[in-house]
Protein backbone atom coordinates (compact mmCIF):
# COMPACT_ATOMS: atom_id res chain seq x y z
CA UNK A 1 0.00 0.00 0.00
CA UNK A 2 2.66 2.41 1.24
CA UNK A 3 4.98 1.65 -2.19
CA UNK A 4 1.96 2.07 -4.32
CA UNK A 5 1.22 5.53 -2.53
CA UNK A 6 4.76 6.22 -3.07
CA UNK A 7 5.47 5.07 -6.73
CA UNK A 8 2.06 7.37 -7.32
CA UNK A 9 4.28 10.20 -6.11
CA UNK A 10 7.02 9.05 -8.16
CA UNK A 11 4.92 9.05 -11.29
CA UNK A 12 2.95 12.85 -10.53
CA UNK A 13 6.48 14.64 -10.23
CA UNK A 14 8.30 12.36 -13.35
CA UNK A 15 5.28 13.81 -15.21
CA UNK A 16 5.77 16.90 -13.97
CA UNK A 17 9.36 17.10 -14.71
CA UNK A 18 8.45 15.79 -18.28
CA UNK A 19 6.51 18.99 -18.71
CA UNK A 20 8.81 21.48 -17.11
CA UNK A 21 11.73 19.67 -17.72
CA UNK A 22 14.01 20.83 -14.60
CA UNK A 23 13.50 18.77 -11.70
CA UNK A 24 13.82 21.65 -8.82
CA UNK A 25 10.79 23.11 -10.71
CA UNK A 26 8.70 19.69 -10.93
CA UNK A 27 9.35 19.38 -6.82
CA UNK A 28 8.22 23.60 -6.29
CA UNK A 29 4.85 22.51 -8.57
CA UNK A 30 4.94 18.85 -6.90
CA UNK A 31 4.99 20.75 -3.43
CA UNK A 32 2.54 23.35 -4.47
CA UNK A 33 0.16 21.04 -6.16
CA UNK A 34 -0.05 19.11 -3.03
CA UNK A 35 -0.44 22.42 -0.31
CA UNK A 36 -3.65 22.88 -2.80
CA UNK A 37 -5.40 20.09 -2.50
CA UNK A 38 -4.79 19.90 1.63
CA UNK A 39 -6.29 23.43 2.18
CA UNK A 40 -9.69 22.35 2.51
CA UNK A 41 -8.22 20.19 5.85
CA UNK A 42 -6.48 22.95 6.86
CA UNK A 43 -9.50 25.44 6.62
CA UNK A 44 -11.50 22.99 8.82
CA UNK A 45 -8.27 22.32 11.23
CA UNK A 46 -8.00 26.25 11.53
CA UNK A 47 -11.97 26.51 12.09
CA UNK A 48 -12.04 23.76 15.23
CA UNK A 49 -9.25 25.76 16.66
CA UNK A 50 -11.08 28.90 16.79
CA UNK A 51 -14.58 27.36 18.35
CA UNK A 52 -12.30 25.69 21.02
CA UNK A 53 -10.50 29.12 21.75
CA UNK A 54 -14.32 30.14 22.50
CA UNK A 55 -15.61 27.19 23.56
CA UNK A 56 -12.30 27.26 26.44
CA UNK A 57 -13.36 29.34 29.36
CA UNK A 58 -17.21 26.78 29.43
CA UNK A 59 -14.79 23.74 29.14
CA UNK A 60 -12.37 25.23 31.99
CA UNK A 61 -15.63 26.06 33.91
CA UNK A 62 -17.11 22.38 33.66
CA UNK A 63 -13.46 21.07 34.06
CA UNK A 64 -13.18 22.74 37.76
CA UNK A 65 -16.70 22.11 38.34
CA UNK A 66 -16.34 18.50 38.64
CA UNK A 67 -12.91 18.22 39.11
CA UNK A 68 -13.99 15.81 42.55
CA UNK A 69 -16.05 13.68 39.99
CA UNK A 70 -13.97 12.54 36.85
CA UNK A 71 -17.01 10.34 35.45
CA UNK A 72 -19.35 12.99 35.94
CA UNK A 73 -17.09 15.47 34.00
CA UNK A 74 -16.68 13.11 31.13
CA UNK A 75 -20.35 13.07 30.81
CA UNK A 76 -20.55 16.87 31.41
CA UNK A 77 -18.31 17.28 28.52
CA UNK A 78 -19.36 15.03 26.31
CA UNK A 79 -23.05 17.32 26.34
CA UNK A 80 -21.09 19.94 25.76
CA UNK A 81 -19.31 18.69 22.83
CA UNK A 82 -22.71 17.26 21.43
CA UNK A 83 -24.65 20.81 22.19
CA UNK A 84 -22.03 23.11 21.14
CA UNK A 85 -21.55 20.48 17.86
CA UNK A 86 -17.95 20.31 18.75
CA UNK A 87 -15.35 17.45 18.16
CA UNK A 88 -12.01 18.06 20.35
CA UNK A 89 -9.93 16.17 17.89
CA UNK A 90 -11.37 18.59 14.78
CA UNK A 91 -8.27 20.28 14.83
CA UNK A 92 -5.57 17.04 14.91
CA UNK A 93 -7.20 14.87 12.25
CA UNK A 94 -6.64 16.88 9.13
CA UNK A 95 -3.32 17.50 10.52
CA UNK A 96 -2.93 13.37 10.44
CA UNK A 97 -4.57 12.67 7.58
CA UNK A 98 -1.55 15.14 5.79
CA UNK A 99 0.99 13.35 7.51
CA UNK A 100 1.33 10.69 5.13
CA UNK A 101 1.91 12.99 2.35
CA UNK A 102 4.29 14.23 2.76
CA UNK A 103 6.28 11.61 4.28
CA UNK A 104 5.92 10.09 0.44
CA UNK A 105 7.01 13.15 -0.81
CA UNK A 106 9.79 13.19 1.83
CA UNK A 107 10.84 9.45 0.55
CA UNK A 108 10.28 10.17 -3.38
CA UNK A 109 12.28 13.77 -3.25
CA UNK A 110 15.34 12.12 -1.05
CA UNK A 111 15.75 9.78 -4.11
CA UNK A 112 15.25 12.44 -6.63
CA UNK A 113 18.85 11.53 -8.36
CA UNK A 114 17.15 7.68 -8.69
CA UNK A 115 14.33 8.92 -9.99
CA UNK A 116 16.11 11.38 -12.75
CA UNK A 117 18.63 8.32 -13.56
CA UNK A 118 21.38 10.29 -13.05
CA UNK A 119 22.00 14.26 -11.48
CA UNK A 120 19.14 16.40 -10.74
CA UNK A 121 19.54 20.05 -10.62
CA UNK A 122 17.41 23.19 -10.47
CA UNK A 123 18.43 24.94 -13.58
CA UNK A 124 21.70 26.98 -12.93
CA UNK A 125 21.13 27.61 -8.94
CA UNK A 126 21.32 23.92 -7.35
CA UNK A 127 23.76 22.24 -9.67
CA UNK A 128 23.09 18.70 -7.70
CA UNK A 129 19.78 18.20 -5.71
CA UNK A 130 21.08 14.95 -4.29
CA UNK A 131 23.56 16.87 -2.26
CA UNK A 132 23.22 19.08 0.94
CA UNK A 133 24.91 21.79 2.63
CA UNK A 134 28.01 18.81 4.24
CA UNK A 135 28.59 17.24 0.91
CA UNK A 136 28.86 20.00 -1.14
CA UNK A 137 31.60 21.74 0.61
CA UNK A 138 33.00 18.43 0.81
CA UNK A 139 33.11 18.24 -2.92
CA UNK A 140 33.46 22.75 -3.83
CA UNK A 141 34.86 23.82 -0.60
CA UNK A 142 32.55 27.21 0.87
CA UNK A 143 32.44 29.07 -2.46
CA UNK A 144 30.66 26.39 -4.48
CA UNK A 145 28.30 25.09 -1.78
CA UNK A 146 26.62 28.79 -0.81
CA UNK A 147 23.07 27.91 -2.50
CA UNK A 148 23.21 24.89 -0.61
CA UNK A 149 23.88 26.75 2.89
CA UNK A 150 21.01 29.19 1.87
CA UNK A 151 18.91 26.74 1.28
CA UNK A 152 19.54 25.22 4.77
CA UNK A 153 19.43 29.20 6.49
CA UNK A 154 15.99 29.61 5.01
CA UNK A 155 15.02 26.16 5.76
CA UNK A 156 15.37 27.75 9.90
CA UNK A 157 14.08 30.78 8.98
CA UNK A 158 10.87 29.53 7.63
CA UNK A 159 10.80 27.06 10.78
CA UNK A 160 11.17 30.00 13.12
CA UNK A 161 8.68 32.80 11.22
CA UNK A 162 5.32 30.57 11.40
CA UNK A 163 5.64 30.40 15.37
CA UNK A 164 6.38 33.87 15.30
CA UNK A 165 2.96 34.47 13.80
CA UNK A 166 1.35 32.43 15.71
CA UNK A 167 2.40 34.16 19.06
CA UNK A 168 0.46 37.47 18.00
CA UNK A 169 -2.61 35.91 19.35
CA UNK A 170 -1.34 35.21 22.74
CA UNK A 171 -1.27 38.31 25.25
CA UNK A 172 0.67 36.50 28.55
CA UNK A 173 4.22 38.07 28.57
CA UNK A 174 5.24 34.65 30.26
CA UNK A 175 3.87 32.86 27.40
CA UNK A 176 5.20 34.85 24.80
CA UNK A 177 8.83 34.54 25.75
CA UNK A 178 8.58 31.30 26.12
CA UNK A 179 7.01 30.89 22.70
CA UNK A 180 9.72 33.05 20.92
CA UNK A 181 12.59 30.61 22.50
CA UNK A 182 10.90 27.78 21.61
CA UNK A 183 10.87 29.13 18.08
CA UNK A 184 14.86 30.16 17.67
CA UNK A 185 15.94 26.52 19.25
CA UNK A 186 13.65 25.07 16.74
CA UNK A 187 15.43 26.65 14.19
CA UNK A 188 18.50 26.20 15.07
CA UNK A 189 17.42 22.62 15.37
CA UNK A 190 16.20 22.78 11.85
CA UNK A 191 19.58 24.01 9.95
CA UNK A 192 21.16 21.54 12.03
CA UNK A 193 18.85 18.72 10.85
CA UNK A 194 19.07 20.56 7.14
CA UNK A 195 22.88 20.39 7.29
CA UNK A 196 22.97 16.45 6.14
CA UNK A 197 19.35 16.53 3.92
CA UNK A 198 19.47 16.82 0.21
CA UNK A 199 18.73 20.65 -1.45
CA UNK A 200 16.13 18.12 -3.47
CA UNK A 201 14.05 18.15 0.55
CA UNK A 202 15.24 21.38 1.60
CA UNK A 203 13.82 22.71 -1.68
CA UNK A 204 10.58 21.15 -0.70
CA UNK A 205 10.30 22.06 2.87
CA UNK A 206 11.10 25.72 2.13
CA UNK A 207 8.44 25.97 -0.42
CA UNK A 208 6.04 24.47 1.62
CA UNK A 209 6.95 26.55 4.06
CA UNK A 210 6.68 29.43 1.93
CA UNK A 211 3.13 28.44 1.18
CA UNK A 212 2.33 28.12 4.93
CA UNK A 213 3.60 31.35 5.74
CA UNK A 214 1.81 33.21 2.71
CA UNK A 215 -1.34 31.11 3.34
CA UNK A 216 -1.27 32.16 7.30
CA UNK A 217 -1.30 35.77 6.75
CA UNK A 218 -3.72 35.73 3.55
CA UNK A 219 -6.37 33.24 4.78
CA UNK A 220 -5.33 31.67 7.97
CA UNK A 221 -6.46 34.85 10.04
CA UNK A 222 -9.98 35.79 8.07
CA UNK A 223 -10.83 32.43 8.73
CA UNK A 224 -9.74 32.28 12.51
CA UNK A 225 -11.54 35.62 12.99
CA UNK A 226 -15.00 34.66 11.08
CA UNK A 227 -15.24 31.33 12.98
CA UNK A 228 -14.50 33.07 16.06
CA UNK A 229 -17.50 35.24 15.20
CA UNK A 230 -19.78 33.04 14.37
CA UNK A 231 -18.85 30.57 17.13
CA UNK A 232 -19.36 33.54 19.70
CA UNK A 233 -22.79 34.81 18.55
CA UNK A 234 -23.88 30.72 19.16
CA UNK A 235 -22.58 31.33 22.46
CA UNK A 236 -24.77 34.17 22.79
CA UNK A 237 -28.00 33.00 21.13
CA UNK A 238 -27.73 29.98 23.24
CA UNK A 239 -26.18 30.07 26.56
CA UNK A 240 -23.90 27.45 28.09
CA UNK A 241 -25.14 25.83 31.26
CA UNK A 242 -22.41 24.04 33.21
CA UNK A 243 -24.52 22.91 36.45
CA UNK A 244 -27.43 21.30 34.45
CA UNK A 245 -28.74 19.20 37.23
CA UNK A 246 -29.16 20.05 40.33
CA UNK A 247 -28.24 18.33 43.59
CA UNK A 248 -31.04 17.60 45.90
CA UNK A 249 -31.60 20.15 48.31
CA UNK A 250 -31.36 18.46 52.14
CA UNK A 251 -33.62 19.98 55.17
CA UNK A 252 -32.17 22.60 57.34
CA UNK A 253 -32.52 21.06 61.15
CA UNK A 254 -34.47 23.16 63.08
CA UNK A 255 -33.03 24.81 66.00
CA UNK A 256 -34.30 23.96 69.61
CA UNK A 257 -35.69 26.55 71.34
Amino acid sequence: MWEAFTNLITYILTSIHGLCGDWGLAIIILTLIVRLLIMPLMTKSTKSSAKMQVLQPQMQAIQERYADDPQRMQEEMRKFYSENKFNPMGGCLPILLQMPIFFALFSVIRNVEVIANGTASFFNIVPNLSYGPAQAIAESGISGAVVYIFLDVLFGVLTLIPMLLNTQISTDPAQLRTSKIMGVVMAVWMVWIGWNLPSGVLLYYNTSALWQVAQQQLITKRVMADAKAEAEAKLAERPIEVNVTRKENKRRPHKKS
